[in-house]
């Protein structure tokens, strides 16, 4: 019974700290344009692979 004195509070810190993350990502514009990322990669205009990189 006594280790509720501390999970409680310590549950109850995280959730703050989870919400106040959140709340962060979406006061800075992370969820602004979901779609556009996804599209980044089939719109690529790169000219393929690297002369550095190794092919596999």
């Amino acid at each position: 019974m006594d280790i509720l004195f501390l999970l409680i509070p310590l549950s109850v810190l995280l959730v703050l700290a989870v919400m106040g993350v959140f709340a962060w990502a979406v006061k800075s514009g992370q969820f602004d344009d979901l779609e556009r990322e996804g599209e980044r990669i089939l719109w690529s205009n790169d000219g393929g692979v690297d002369g550095n990189q190794p092919r596999l």
